[in-house]
């Protein structure tokens, strides 16, 4: 996307709609988006190449989790 990644959507979505559920996709390497072995709290990661049951299994486990 230019002049904007992923994260700062992420975050600009979630000031708008604060219960909106974001899940991140990355076809970068894991070092690129997790830091220090981990992800930041509340950050949903797919990596790519992804298949559609993968995908599915992550937004119903999304979907399903209970609002903070």
């Amino acid at each position: 996307m230019p002049a904007i990644n992923g994260r700062e959507l992420g975050r600009r979505a979630h000031e708008i709609r604060p219960h909106l559920r974001i899940l991140y996709m990355t076809g970068y390497s894991r070092n690129a988006v997790v830091h220090q072995g981990r992800l930041d709290e509340g950050v949903d990661l797919l990596e790519k190449p992804v298949t559609q049951a993968k995908l599915a299994l992550k937004v119903r486990e999304i979907l399903d989790r209970a609002h903070d």
